[in-house]
């Protein structure tokens, strides 16, 4: 009798399928990777076949260039598609625009691999869709009781308030390049932000992409500050009250130190750890998450109730010992190569 092992199972460059040949979110280059979504500890380029959604796909090729991979193919939401006898299928992850838990199906056996994944609104993302199977193999990045994510669109109100209470200062927001940043800008106008945003370089193609794909980010301009001193002191003037959005690295050099007077803002679910934020020297924690909190993965699991629980990068022993204490089997897989480019 077949066992699920030989259906998925760990290896040095990712979860490999034996009897389809394919690797899912593999971190070295293979013949055939199928990708979850496009943050670049899963989706990498070198692959000669590459299956995922269409936005996915897109990303890829934004981030790294169209000939990221041999030969792509666009996987249509929960339509299955075969593979040397398996069949797959890929259905919304909620965790950025174009993810997806990607099924696999043989022998009578159903494997979700989720990927990152999470249940919180988002309106830049396709929505969580929960996945009967028998094995559910759950990403853990914040896989501890401490971590319970705030209310989303107060810590953006949070943002508001304090561009209101320090006008003459700008707000820079840390947030990562694929979803984290649209999602930030998305929320704060929804939350009444009209005024326009300034955004770093390095999310100028992604936010454009957001906008093709009919995410609406509203005015964004270049976050840029011409040289000289007078040009510098008239764009600083323009940018006080400005709300201002770049990757995180951004922050750390002297780009930052152009901006009036600037509040620190960090968006991530490490924002919850004080200590993480004092680091950082960041003034205004953020604490928005595109990764389930401990209340929500557990309650995933007991929603699909799987018969087994697979746990991978992340804090995997907690999330084992809750499984096992409601009696249901789980192990980690210790994967390696994945981190949280998109927290």
């Amino acid at each position: 009798m077949a066992r699920f092992e030989d259906l998925l199972r760990p290896t040095p460059k990712g979860l490999y399928c034996p009897p389809g040949d394919f690797y899912i979110d593999p971190v070295r280059p293979v013949s055939q990777a199928l990708v979850t979504h496009g943050h670049a500890d899963h989706a990498r380029p070198g692959n000669e076949k590459v299956l995922a959604t269409r936005r996915t796909l897109a990303i890829m090729a934004l981030r790294y260039g169209e000939d990221f991979a041999a030969s792509r193919q666009v996987a249509d939401w929960g339509k299955p598609i075969a593979i040397n006898g398996v069949t797959v299928s890929f259905h919304p992850a909620g965790h950025v625009l174009g993810s997806a838990q990607i099924l696999v199906e043989w022998g009578g056996m159903r494997i979700v691999a989720s990927g990152d994944y999470k249940r919180r609104e988002d309106p830049t993302a396709e929505p969580f869709e929960p996945v009967p199977c028998d094995v559910f193999i759950t990403e853990a990045t914040f896989a501890l009781p401490v971590f319970r994510h705030p209310d989303s669109r107060g810590e953006v109100r949070k943002l508001i308030a304090s561009t209101k209470q320090f006008p003459e200062r700008a707000h820079l927001v840390g947030a990562y390049a694929l979803g984290k940043a649209q999602r930030v800008i998305r929320m704060l106008r929804e939350e009444g932000y009209g005024e326009p945003i300034y955004i770093h370089g390095a999310l100028k193609r992604l936010c454009e992409f957001y906008q093709d794909e009919g995410i609406d980010l509203g005015e964004l301009r270049p976050a840029t500050i011409a040289r000289g001193k007078d040009a510098e002191g008239a764009a600083k003037a323009e940018f006080a009250g400005a709300v201002i959005v770049g990757p995180p690295s951004a922050f750390a050099d002297k780009w930052a130190r152009r901006f009036p007077d600037p509040v620190s803002c960090f968006a991530s679910g490490w924002m919850r750890v004080r200590g993480r934020a004092r680091q950082r020297g960041v003034e205004l924690p953020l604490i928005l998450s595109d990764h389930c909190d401990w209340d929500e993965l557990v309650e995933t699991i007991a929603e699909i109730a799987p018969q087994e629980v697979w746990v991978t990068h992340g804090r995997e022993e907690a999330l084992v010992r809750w499984c096992a204490l409601k009696g249901v089997r789980a192990r980690p897989l210790h994967l390696v190569g994945y981190e949280d480019e998109g927290d």
